[in-house]
């Protein structure tokens, strides 16, 4: 199916780069993007709401609601630049409470994008609405890294394979995508376990009935992590995106991400096309 909508979550610091991956993205594909900018509500613990000053609540809130103006504005002007068809949209977030009204707006659409945590210029909530975002929204999620200057290229996709079903989800999540590429490869990150038939041969034939040139890569008993690996892969090889499943379990319906899902997602270089 082509991806026709897209949604990406607007960073209320910095210069937007995962919206501008989407507006770009959209562009290419002439899709609908839309951003969302979220107005963080402040919690104020009831041991000591009663003394808190009014006044003190609205400039909160009003900050709030500036800070999401000002990132929806110059989304606004990005998409009138680019000549798509765009607009934004402000949803209200009690900070630390539901994530609700953004995963509404992401159970909707194709796919969602949404920015890396940028260390210097942290968002709130980001690590929260990330983990949400990919496990409990049911859509594809597109991570783009804070360094990223704002540009879409998937001309040369890696896929990352151990067969999981979380794998096999972000494939058919990316297809669209992979049809876009003029090179893909499947890499496949054997830590030393036996396998049988010749690894990745499912897959490649798999995507060769959609007319993908595809090409398989092993990578045999590395030194370094799953995550170490496939991050040294991308880098010796010029890769635009890098396409994943997404790993966690629930503990006291909490998300809790797997190890080497969470490493991509702290050091990732590359935009990263995850599903759960």
């Amino acid at each position: 199916m082509a991806i026709k909508d897209i949604v990406t979550l607007l960073d209320l610091n910095g210069e937007q780069p995962a919206a501008q991956v989407a507006i770009e993205f959209a562009r290419q594909i002439e899709a609908h993007v839309t951003g969302v900018s979220l107005v963080l509500e402040p919690i104020v613990p009831g041991f000591i709401a009663a003394p808190m000053p009014a006044d003190y609540l609205q400039m909160a809130h009003k900050q709030a609601v500036d800070a999401a103006s000002t990132a929806s504005g110059a989304f606004d002007r990005l998409v009138e630049l680019a000549g798509v068809n765009g607009e934004s949209r402000q949803e209200t977030v009690i900070t630390g409470g539901s994530l609700e009204p953004i995963l509404q707006q992401a159970r909707m659409t194709d796919v969602v994008v949404v920015g890396q945590d940028n260390p210097e210029q942290p968002e709130p909530m980001r690590e929260v609405v990330i983990e949400s975002l990919l496990f409990e929204s049911g859509v594809p999620t597109l991570l783009v890294p804070y360094i990223s200057q704002g540009k879409f290229s998937c001309k040369n996709v890696v896929v990352a394979w151990d067969g999981s079903p979380t794998a096999a989800r972000a494939v058919h999540a990316a297809l669209p995508i992979l049809e876009m590429a003029e090179k893909v490869t499947i890499v496949i990150v054997n830590k030393g376990k036996p396998v049988d038939g010749e690894p990745g041969a499912d897959l490649a034939t798999y995507l060769a009935r959609h007319n993908l040139k595809v090409t398989v890569d092993v990578i045999t008993k590395p030194p370094v992590s799953v995550a170490d690996s496939l991050l040294n892969y991308v880098s010796e090889n010029d890769v635009d995106m890098l396409v994943m499943g997404g790993y966690g379990h629930s503990r006291m319906r909490e998300y809790i991400i797997g190890g080497a899902t969470r490493d991509i997602l702290s050091s990732m270089t590359v935009p990263v096309l995850m599903a759960h």
